[in-house]
């Protein structure tokens, strides 16, 4: 590896980056935002995602809200302690603004 990027879209992480301050995921399970580009987002949450369903993010501002459409890309375990937490690269249907 010679270290260049390989991704097509930026990502931003921390809210002060991105301005998310909550996100869900269908049917109303709580996520946090790990990062996030305008082609995708890597969130963690206390449910398993399945990889290859279609999902529906929902992610809040200070000022709106949005849905988003996509399909998990892949998930693995986070952590056990003090409850099993999973990560899952979720790319979206059509690339956000």
């Amino acid at each position: 590896m010679n270290g260049e990027e390989r991704r097509r879209s930026s990502r931003r992480t921390g809210v002060g980056s991105h301005g998310i301050v909550a996100a869900r995921v269908r049917p109303g399970h709580a996520a946090s935002v790990i990062d996030i580009s305008a082609e995708g987002v890597l969130l963690e949450t206390a449910h398993r995602l399945l990889p290859g369903t279609d999902i529906e993010v929902q992610l809040e501002t200070s000022s709106s809200r949005m849905s988003v459409r996509g399909r998990v890309l892949r998930c693995s375990v986070s952590a056990l302690q003090p409850c099993v937490r999973y990560r899952g690269a979720i790319g979206f249907d059509r690339a956000l603004p």
